[in-house]
């Protein structure tokens, strides 16, 4: 008796535990946040090419005088 009491606690145990893993998101919400996020990084991207490439010039400015 005590066997199946153990079987049948860890079976259901499996079955609850499993389920995390199975379950589905909606995805509206973080597919939004992603986009902003994906937004900030572009520009951060952006921004830092663009001061990249004015030291660079004035790095060349420098160097000619």
């Amino acid at each position: 008796m005590k066997k199946l009491l153990a079987l049948m606690f860890a079976l259901a145990l499996t079955v609850s535990m499993s389920s995390f893993a199975y379950a589905q998101d909606s995805g509206d919400k973080t597919d939004k946040m992603d986009k902003k996020a994906d937004k900030k990084d572009k520009k951060a991207k952006k921004d830092k090419k663009a001061k990249k490439a004015k030291k660079d010039e004035m790095k060349k400015d420098d160097m000619s005088k």
